[in-house]
């Protein structure tokens, strides 16, 4: 049985309001199935449009990352599944794949810096995330924006994360909390230590 996608679900992966879902449908320009008086969207649908909206792009890179060196099983599975929904979607593309091993929340990362200049001389035309915090755990928005304003597309090609990705999380939110902690209080001081062994311990509490 085909895939039905809630309205929610299905602007959010197309990027438009709910509202513009429901237009479309009203226009005739995406199928609809009404379920007990509520709307759903076919997967079919969703790759028919997919596929229109995208028809033009050439040249993509594809950009994994993960925070450590011991999750590098995990980048390589990562890129595997990124290759095998571009050449899905997008099979008249020729592909670059472009890796980080860094936390999201750093930004001056090797990987995102090519992936910047190759916008700048405009060598590609998409870029191919797993998941929106893929390309940055803050500020996606705003780099989405970037490279929209060169032409360039952000595709996010999975909206569900593994549950794997809980201890990056955590490390994360550790990386935050020290960083905020040395500033208020100085890295040498008895208060910074506390905060950051109280953050730390309550994380490891079950």
């Amino acid at each position: 049985m085909e895939k039905l996608y809630k309205l929610s679900e299905f602007a959010k992966l197309v990027g438009v309001s709910r509202s513009g879902v429901i237009k479309w449908i009203r226009e005739g320009k995406v199928r609809a199935v009404n379920i007990h008086g509520r709307w759903y969207i076919p997967e079919s649908e969703l790759e028919r449009l997919v596929k229109g909206f995208y028809a033009g792009l050439k040249r993509i890179a594809i950009y994994a990352r993960v925070s450590g060196n011991t999750q590098k099983d995990d980048l390589e599975r990562q890129v595997t599944s990124l290759e095998d929904y571009v050449r899905k979607h997008f099979p008249q593309a020729e592909y670059i794949v472009v890796k980080d091993v860094a936390s999201g929340l750093k930004e001056d990362r090797r990987g995102l810096r090519k992936l910047i200049e190759m916008v700048r001389k405009r060598q590609i035309n998409a870029i191919v995330v797993a998941y929106k915090d893929r390309l940055t755990r803050f500020g996606f928005t705003y780099l989405k924006e970037f490279f929209n304003a060169y032409g360039v597309k952000v595709i996010v090609a999975f909206h569900e994360e593994p549950k794997d990705y809980h201890q990056e999380l955590v490390e994360d939110l550790i990386a935050i909390v020290t960083s905020f902690a040395g500033r208020i209080y100085g890295k040498r001081s008895r208060k910074y230590k506390k905060v950051v062994e109280a953050v730390e311990q309550a994380i490891k509490d079950p």
